[in-house]
This record gives C-alpha cells, sequence and structure tokens, in this order.
C-alpha cells in the first residue's frame, strides 16, 4: 500500500515540473485536444466515476468509501486524489488502487478506479500433525474464513498456531504459510499450513545467580511448572512451557515476599538452548534486605480500640514482614478471626483498612493502619436469582442475613452454605453479591443459584451372597412438593419446589427376595421453623426354595415403621442438631433357618426409641474442603427382663427368649476436612458401634449387631436389622467373630484415613480420586475389645456424583490381614457401591 501511495505522491510532486518543461498533460476530448496545466490548478466538476478491476466488491460502495462522487467540485492537481486514494487502502479489502482521468469535457473531469481485489480465505489445509490437533487448531482460527487475505491476518494466524504448540513444550516449532488458488471459489485462496513441531523441549537445568539468603533447593520447590531434569523422580515433568514460566517466576518473588524480602525481584531471565531438544533457565535475582515489623500503629478507629484490633491482627514487634499474611489477617482469615470480620460481621459494611508503610529504616517497617469504619448497614431487600423450580420461601427458609438485621459477612457465609447443602443448587455457581446503598446506609442482598437436578434414579444390580442376581429399583425426589401433588398440571415429571423429600426402592430376585420401602419427609413441620418430620415404611421377605422350584419351604419377613423428627439446636452453637424416632419391627420365621440360635420360626418385636445428636460443619455435601461431621446415636428398647423374668427362666427357647427384642445401642461417627494444598483434601473418620443387654444372664440379642467387610452393601443380613459397616480390601460381610455363628459382633471400630482430589467438579457431574488407608475390627463382646487388632487396608478409588444418579464409586482395596475363620488375608479387591458413601 505504501508503496502505490508514495509512487503517486511522487508523480503529483512532479506533475508542475512536467507542466513547466512544456510536457503537457494531453487527453482528447471528442475531436479536441485539451491540456491539462499543472502549473495552473484548474477546479472540475465530477461528472462521471467508473470502476475497473473490481468483479466482486460492489462499485458503488467503493466509490462511496473513497469521499468523492459526482457533482463535486475538485482541483486538478490538488489532495483530493490522495485522500480518495487512501480511504479506499484504509479498507484492506483491495491489492492496488488507481485513480486515473479518463476524459475531461470542458469544465466536466471523468474519473475511472483501477483496483485490485485481495482476495479471501476460504479454508486451511494442515500437514504434519494429527486429527485430534488439526479440529483444536480449526477452532482456534476458524473465525478467519471468509475474511480478506492480508499481512495482518497471516501473521496473527501463525502467530496463534505457534502459541499452540509452544504452550504444549515445542518450542522450536516450525510453521509455514503458503497461499493456494482455491479452484471452487473465485478470488478465494485456501492457506496450506505445514507443521513441523519438532521435539519436545525440556529443561536440563535451572541457575540462579545471586541467591545468598533462601536455599536453591527450595526456589526450585516453588516453581510449580517449571521443573529441570530428574533422574530420581521420573513423575515430573520438565517440559519448558512459556505461560507456565511467567506464572512461575511471579510465584517465586511472592516467596521471597512472605520470608521477608520485599524488595525482591528478577533482575534478568534467560532461556538458551543447549541442545535441540533441551534448554536451560538462568535466573538472576536480588534478594534485597529481609525485613521485619517494628511499629504497627492504628488510625481512624472509633468502634473497636487498639488493643482490640492488634489482638485479632496478632503480628508483633520483630516479626518478619510478610504482606500477603498481613492482608490475610485484615481482610479474611479462613483458618481463624480477622480485623474486618469484626467491623463485617457488625453491620459496617463500608469498612475499609489499607495498610500503609510510613517508614523504612535498616530492616524494620513501620506500619500505620488506616481505617475507614463507615456506618452500619441495615439489609433493605434479598434478591433471589436463579431459583426456577425451587420456591423462594425454600430459599428465604434458609437464609440467615434477614430484611431489618445488621449486615454480618459471616452470616452471609453461613447462608451460602445452607443452600449448598440443599443440593438443588450448584455450589460451584452460587453467586452472593451485596450491593450498597451508601446513600441510606441500607445493603439490598443479590442471592444467585443456578438449580441443578436434585431427583435421582437407582437402577442396579448385584449379587447378594445366596440370591443371586438382586435388581434394584430406586426413586428419590429430593425436592417434592406434596402440596401440589392433587394438581395434574404439576406432574412434570412430579411436582416440585418445596424441599420435600419422597423416597420409594424395590428390591427383588424373583420370589425368592423382596424388600419394599416408603419413606417421606417435610424439613419444615408447620412452616417456621426448621424441625423435621419424617414417615418411613419397609417390608421385606426372603422365601426358601428348593433347587428344583416348586413351593416355598420356608420364610422370613420383616416388616417396619418408624416416625422421627429432627430440630436444629443454637448451643452449645448452631451448627448443632437432635432427631428423636420411635421405630416398630417385627421379624417373622416360618420353618426359616437363620443361622442364629437355632431359630427357625416365631415373632420377634422390637420396638425402639432412637436420639442422635449431630454437629456437620462441612462446607459442602459433594466435595468438602472444610469442616466436620459428628455423630451420637443411641437407641433404647424397653427393658421387659426388669419387669417380665419369664424371658430370664432356664430352658426357655430361643424364640420365646427373644420374642420382645431388648437392648441398648450405641453408635458414634466422626469425620472432618482438611485443605491440604489448592483442591486436595484430607479426610479423616473415626467409627464405633456398641450393642449392649439390661440383663447379662439374657445377654445381646441376635439382632442389630455389626459386620464389617466390602463395600457396605448387603442383601442379606440386613433384614436381621443388622449393621454393614464397609472395610475395603476385604470380602463382602467377611468381618465378624467366628464364634457369632454369622450373627455379627456386639462392637466394632474403625479408622479411615483418605486423600482426595476433584478431577472436574461441574453441574453434570463431580469426579473426584482418592487413596485411603483404613483400618477396623469386630468383636463378639466388650471382654473380648481389642482397639490394636485391626484389619488394614490400603487402596484408591474414584467417586462420580450425577444428580440423576447420586453417588457413584469404584475402589480397588488390598487387605492384609487374616480373614476370622479363613486362613488367608483379604489380598486384592474390587467394590463397586451407588447411592451411598462407606462409612
Amino acid at each position: 500500500m505504501s508503496k502505490h501511495i508514495s509512487i503517486l505522491s511522487l508523480f503529483f510532486l512532479l506533475m508542475p515540473i512536467f507542466a513547466s518543461a512544456q510536457l503537457g498533460f494531453n487527453r482528447k476530448v471528442d475531436t479536441q485536444t485539451e491540456t491539462v496545466d499543472y502549473n495552473n490548478p484548474k477546479e472540475y466538476t465530477i461528472a462521471g466515476i467508473t470502476v475497473e478491476g473490481a468483479k466482486f466488491l460492489d462499485h458503488n460502495a467503493l466509490i462511496g468509501i473513497s469521499g468523492l462522487k459526482i457533482g463535486d467540485k475538485i482541483k486538478i492537481p490538488s489532495d483530493g486524489i490522495a485522500n480518495a486514494i487512501k480511504k479506499l487502502w484504509k479498507q484492506g479489502l483491495l491489492g492496488d488502487v488507481k485513480i486515473v482521468i479518463d476524459k475531461i469535457e470542458g469544465d466536466n473531469i471523468f474519473l475511472k478506479y483501477v483496483l485490485a481485489e485481495r482476495p479471501r480465505l476460504s479454508r486451511f489445509v494442515f500437514e504434519g500433525v494429527n486429527k485430534s490437533q488439526r479440529n483444536t487448531l480449526r477452532e482456534k482460527i476458524n473465525s478467519l474464513t471468509g475474511r480478506i487475505v492480508n499481512d495482518v491476518m497471516l501473521k496473527n494466524m501463525k502467530s496463534t498456531v505457534v502459541d499452540y504448540y509452544t504452550d504444549k513444550g515445542f518450542k522450536n516449532v516450525d510453521v509455514q504459510l503458503t497461499q493456494q488458488q482455491d479452484s471452487i471459489f473465485k478470488n478465494n485462496v485456501y492457506l496450506l499450513i505445514k507443521i513441523n513441531k519438532k521435539k519436545k523441549v525440556h529443561i536440563q537445568e535451572i541457575e540462579f545467580e545471586g541467591v545468598e539468603q533462601l536455599a536453591e533447593k527450595k526456589l526450585r520447590k516453588k516453581l510449580k511448572k517449571t521443573k529441570q531434569k530428574s533422574k530420581f523422580n521420573f513423575l515430573v515433568s520438565s517440559k519448558f512451557l512459556r505461560d507456565e514460566f511467567k506464572n512461575d517466576k511471579n510465584t517465586l518473588i511472592n516467596y521471597y515476599n512472605k520470608k521477608g524480602y520485599r524488595d525482591a525481584r528478577i533482575v534478568t531471565d534467560s532461556v538458551y538452548d543447549i541442545d535441540e531438544e533441551n534448554v536451560g533457565i538462568k535466573l538472576k535475582i536480588h534478594e534485597g534486605n529481609k525485613y521485619f515489623y517494628r511499629n504497627i500503629t492504628w488510625y481512624g478507629n472509633y468502634v473497636r480500640d487498639d488493643a482490640t484490633l492488634s489482638s485479632v491482627l496478632g503480628i508483633k514487634k520483630g516479626d518478619v514482614y510478610n504482606p500477603e499474611e498481613l492482608q490475610k489477617r485484615l481482610s479474611f482469615n479462613p483458618n481463624g478471626l480477622d480485623v474486618s470480620s469484626l467491623y463485617l460481621d457488625n453491620g459496617y459494611l463500608f469498612f475499609n483498612v489499607d495498610p500503609i508503610e510510613v517508614k523504612i529504616e535498616n530492616d524494620s517497617i513501620d506500619i500505620e493502619m488506616r481505617i475507614f469504619e463507615g456506618e452500619q448497614a441495615d439489609i433493605r431487600n434479598i434478591i433471589l436469582n436463579g431459583n426456577t423450580r425451587t420456591h423462594d420461601h425454600v430459599v428465604r427458609r434458609e437464609i440467615r442475613t434477614l430484611p431489618g438485621q445488621k449486615f454480618s459477612r459471616s452470616d452471609l457465609i453461613r447462608s451460602q452454605r445452607e443452600l449448598s447443602q440443599l443440593g438443588y443448587f450448584d455450589p460451584e455457581s452460587m453467586d452472593l453479591n451485596p450491593q450498597p446503598n451508601p446513600a441510606d446506609g441500607t445493603v439490598d442482598i443479590k442471592y444467585g443459584v443456578t438449580e441443578k437436578p436434585s431427583d435421582q434414579i437407582e437402577l442396579s444390580g448385584g449379587w447378594g451372597g445366596n440370591f443371586g442376581f438382586v435388581g434394584t429399583l430406586g426413586l428419590s425426589f429430593n425436592n417434592f412438593s406434596i402440596k401440589k401433588a392433587g394438581k395434574l398440571r404439576e406432574w412434570r415429571p412430579v411436582p416440585q419446589g418445596d424441599g420435600q423429600k419422597l423416597s420409594l426402592r424395590l428390591q427383588a430376585n424373583g420370589r425368592q427376595f423382596q424388600t419394599y420401602s416408603l419413606s417421606f419427609t417435610e424439613p419444615w413441620f408447620g412452616g417456621r421453623k426448621p424441625n423435621s418430620l419424617s414417615v418411613s415404611l419397609s417390608r421385606s421377605i426372603q422365601r426358601i426354595i428348593p433347587f428344583n422350584g416348586g413351593a416355598a419351604t420356608g420364610s422370613l419377613k420383616v416388616s417396619a415403621a418408624t416416625l422421627s423428627s429432627a430440630r436444629r439446636l443454637k448451643v452449645p452453637d448452631d451448627w448443632f442438631s437432635m432427631s428423636q424416632s420411635f421405630g416398630f419391627t417385627q421379624y417373622s420365621l416360618d420353618n426359616y433357618n437363620a443361622g442364629f440360635r437355632g431359630i427357625t420360626n416365631g415373632n420377634f418385636n422390637s420396638f425402639v426409641f432412637n436420639t442422635t445428636i449431630s454437629r456437620n460443619s462441612v462446607d459442602s455435601p459433594i466435595y468438602p474442603r472444610s469442616g466436620s461431621n459428628l455423630t451420637l446415636s443411641m437407641a433404647f428398647t424397653p427393658p421387659y427382663s426388669l419387669f417380665d423374668k419369664s424371658s430370664l427362666a432356664e430352658g426357655i427357647s430361643a424364640d420365646q427368649q427373644f420374642k420382645w427384642v431388648e437392648y441398648h445401642k450405641w453408635m458414634f461417627d466422626n469425620s472432618w476436612f482438611l485443605s491440604l494444598a489448592g483442591k486436595l483434601v484430607l479426610n479423616a473418620r473415626v467409627h464405633f458401634g456398641y450393642l449392649g443387654s439390661y440383663n447379662s444372664k439374657k445377654g445381646a440379642p441376635p439382632f442389630e449387631r455389626f459386620i464389617l467387610g466390602g463395600s457396605g452393601l448387603s442383601f442379606n443380613n440386613f433384614l436381621l436389622g443388622t449393621d454393614i459397616v464397609g472395610l475395603r480390601g476385604y470380602d463382602d460381610n467377611s468381618i465378624t467373630p467366628t464364634e457369632s455363628s454369622n450373627e455379627g459382633g456386639t462392637v466394632y471400630e474403625k479408622f479411615t484415613m483418605e486423600l482426595r482430589y476433584p478431577v472436574t467438579l461441574g453441574q453434570a457431574a463431580s469426579i473426584y480420586v482418592l487413596g485411603f488407608a483404613e483400618a477396623g475390627n469386630n468383636w463378639i463382646s466388650g471382654q473380648d475389645f481389642n482397639p490394636f487388632e485391626l484389619k488394614r487396608s490400603i487402596g484408591v478409588g474414584a467417586r462420580i456424583f450425577m444428580p440423576a444418579f447420586g453417588l457413584l464409586g469404584l475402589d480397588w482395596g488390598y487387605g492384609f490381614d487374616q480373614i476370622p475363620g479363613n486362613n488367608t488375608a483379604g489380598g486384592a479387591q474390587f467394590h463397586f457401591t451407588i447411592g451411598q458413601t462407606i462409612r
């Protein structure tokens, strides 16, 4: 473009010289010859404009772009022609632009635009890369298709391709672009993109210059994604990634700052080639002095005194200067109290604190904390957004920030946690946005949520011990609305929105085994307080069917009904809750050899009262990163033997002795979560159970005992009310005292440590992997209990949570210890779970 403009400019500059040399511009007009005298510019009227050479561009549009039009007055020579050429060039549509005089008739002039169009890009053709990479590159540059091909576009395209491979470690990638005429589309070209990735470049060495105060080994560790080759650790990637190197340099300086070296900086960094596959990195660092806090003063604080603020800040004279830790203790400290919380939890929404370095002397820094407290803000409106299925009242009753109250940051955080616990919204996309109104000292709080499917369907099959294949169908509607059940139009597919839970479940293996259950929970019974009410019914039948078919020779039927309520507590703190339940279970045996105490016939009745105290502060139900869950459960039946001694008579049959089941049962579970680094989480769990009797002569009943081993799933023992406790690395239900005749133990303990890391926490599915170590055992009585006699295992696993199916788990475990009644150890085992976590 600049070439043509220069030629034309030179042409117009030389025109007067040509004229003075009497080399006039002659143009034949009709039958006369008219001479253009360039020494004496003359004004003409544009009588016509024609366009030549533009086959695909609109001629009228091009004329309009040039700024000239028929009827305009123009002097020849003048800069009017040059300006028109510049305007056409500026569009980037043309490869050559000329404006010539076609003819002159008196005071009328006719102009001709002689143009050459640039081609358009029709498509790309890649050479030298696989299909997957071609598809990725096509997505990155596909937006350029159909555009005019020019030098800028080609440069950007090449840069995009080079950056893509450089980010993957191909530092020396070679990219060649060649234009080819497209035979399908006129005035179009396609680009042949030849790519030679060459070999990936690895970092052979990382050198430091100027490092004296910190160990080079620690500095290399801080370069998270920029690692040099290691002979001993093959898991460490040593690829050179440009963007990661840039991030790691910032991380390195942040590390220096946290150690007190506030003046640290990277003076120079260089990446040099060692050979075709390896590079070296050299970082020249200016460390500067190590600084310490000296005097910290407070300015502008009236609500809180200096002593209180200094105590919460927790930084003393002589501590190493660490601006990152200082900011955390001022603004938001996840591990404890911070200065901002003193104000923000008491309504001072407009509070701000600005730490200023007022004096630096030798190795000491004086800090002045300049505080703006502002006025307390009252909550004016609560705005809900995104709850398309869940009714407003269900969301509002979980929110701790109420209109008319003082603003509180801790209440806001707690509200976010409570909404996450509902399971109706995606916790990763929840948006809580306070909207201050400084004019009247109020604040509106906007809760933005994203609905996710919460109903679950369980379709599964498995081998259930003596039953063979057992199929399961389960439906859980976790945001049910019984109020809408009578309205046909609300069944889409079920009435939703009131936060109630309705669950139905069926397991069956033909005539041999069937179990049915139905439960309903109203979490806010009465609508005013979070007092839940639940009702559950179940019926299970197990028949003994001869191998050749025919009528059943025996059966076990279990019928159960439970009514329970729960309420939240405010002491010791409001993380606690308490629940009580009354349940009745009847075990009916008809010529059924259950394998416990020779009982084959009879009805056994169990009335039980259960009370549970729990404290749940985990931050998310799917992938917790912090908090704990503690549960103490106590179950009691009436002590029949204290009133009716007939069940203690000598020689009484087992079916008469346990006709009225009596026991007391204690269960303790504690699980806590700790975020270690990034998204890596440690989960530690402790479980303990004890089944006792009121009378030592009668002893513990054959019901409600404990069996360990496997995934924690069972299709058999639960019919007897047995608690099945998972212990990975061992067969299902294999850890039971040899003296119990498979009835189970009365005492158990279990310990678990898990390291978890998420693969994805999206709305469609949440996936995390884990490594675990477990140990547990089961004893026939309290006298035999030995807390150090444990069955140990280690392994790995994965969990997938999909809203429609719940939690799916797959574990591989290896058990180290001998199975009771068996001379072999647990060995390697795979375990599959659905709809539950392993206890």
